[in-house]
């Protein structure tokens, strides 16, 4: 017997095809419970996972580069057009920052990339 939360690890694998907000039909990924997006190595940082598409590749290493993260999570939300994504961050960086500027901080890091998005999902915080 199946229990509900393999279904839904298994569903959160799978591939769909729904339309990027752009109108381009991309293939997405289903959204689930706890999709992993890093990995912590204590020698390395965190790590990609090897799930990524090129844009959240793209992200990823962007602010792992930047703000050297403890965990982050990078996802296109969009449908794989890569006009929206989620991002979870937790950084030795952000430590004193109310979220705000914790938020202003990742856009300021993304830079000219963020300008191409039609929207973000963040969530910051120190460790």
């Amino acid at each position: 017997m199946t229990t509900p939360v393999r279904s839904l690890l298994r569903v959160s694998r799978a591939l769909t095809s729904a339309p990027c907000r752009a109108g381009s039909a991309a293939p997405a990924r289903a959204i689930a419970f706890g999709r992993l997006h890093s990995t912590d190595s204590s020698t390395k940082g965190v790590q990609p996972p090897d799930f990524l598409g090129e844009g959240e590749l793209k992200v990823f290493n962007i602010l792992k580069n930047s703000l050297h993260p403890t965990k982050l999570e990078v996802q296109d939300v969009s449908g794989g057009c890569g006009s929206m994504y989620a991002l979870d961050v937790v950084s030795a960086e952000f430590a004193g920052l109310p979220i705000v500027k914790q938020h202003r901080l990742v856009t300021k890091v993304l830079g000219e990339e963020i300008k191409k998005w039609h929207g973000v999902q963040m969530k910051t915080k120190a460790p």
